[in-house]
């Protein structure tokens, strides 16, 4: 299958090549502030939304987890917590910065036995197939430059049995409610980053981000097209949020 050779940043075309050093860039100039910025973009929400993802991956314990584009580990955390000291989380990202921010944050709250760390972009995973039972990503799809290829790297490693989680900024249903979101995506976000971290271009590209990624249905479809079954979705928040699962029978 031929592939274009753009794609999208935001709303700006670039060489796909490009796309993992301009996202690398967002998140190099935000990782320290991280945790921060998250709580106040969505007023703390976003530690409901995360819980749920948790309850829906159905973690047990003895399991093998794979969480993609972990950040500070928020989920990585409660994973390790599920799986207990025979399971075993990876957490990852591709941004060094942002992982080290992760590392560190676990490493102070006393997570060390089941957690291990690895820099992994999510179109080249570098495990063999079916060694997890359980592989996530939240907040990350959007940033990856060939989604697609990604959804069946994730499908090769994972288990017969094993599910994929997605957690990610999706579209919201009502029309109402999305004029006020865009609002405050295009309006407040930008504004907010200036202030917190002195960085409206990153926040702006995530607004933009969002808005690209594509919605709950495109998203179902490009899951079961990478071989997962019984793909469903759960809107979050009218849609500002879902998280997708996806099963490898």
């Amino acid at each position: 299958m031929k592939h274009d050779d753009t794609t999208h940043f935001g709303y700006q075309r670039i060489n796909a090549g490009d796309k993992a050093k301009r996202v690398r860039e967002v998140f190099d100039s935000v990782a320290s502030r991280y945790d921060l910025m998250n709580d106040l973009m969505s007023m703390g929400i976003h530690r409901l939304w995360k819980r749920i993802a948790v309850e829906l991956a159905g973690i047990r314990p003895g399991q093998r987890v794979l969480d993609l584009a972990s950040g500070t580990g928020d989920l990585a955390a409660r994973f390790a917590g599920l799986a207990g000291p025979q399971g075993l989380v990876i957490m990852s990202d591709i941004n060094a910065a942002m992982l080290q921010q992760g590392r560190d944050r676990m490493v102070d709250r006393g997570f060390l036995g089941n957690l291990a760390y690895a820099q992994i972009n999510a179109e080249n995973i570098p495990f063999p197939d079916q060694c997890f039972d359980c592989i996530s990503i939240g907040f990350g799809l959007r940033n990856v430059t060939d989604k697609q290829r990604a959804l069946q790297e994730m499908q090769r490693v994972l288990k017969p049995g094993g599910r994929v989680l997605i957690l990610e900024f999706s579209h919201p249903r009502s029309k109402p409610f999305r004029a006020v979101y865009d609002i405050y995506s295009f309006k407040i976000l930008p504004l907010i980053g200036k202030l917190v971290v002195n960085d409206d271009a990153s926040y702006r590209y995530l607004a933009e981000s969002i808005r690209m990624h594509p919605d709950q249905e495109t998203l179902k479809e490009m899951l079961e097209q990478a071989g997962f079954e019984l793909c469903d979705y759960h809107n979050l928040t009218g849609g500002v949020v879902a998280v997708h699962r996806g099963f490898k029978l």
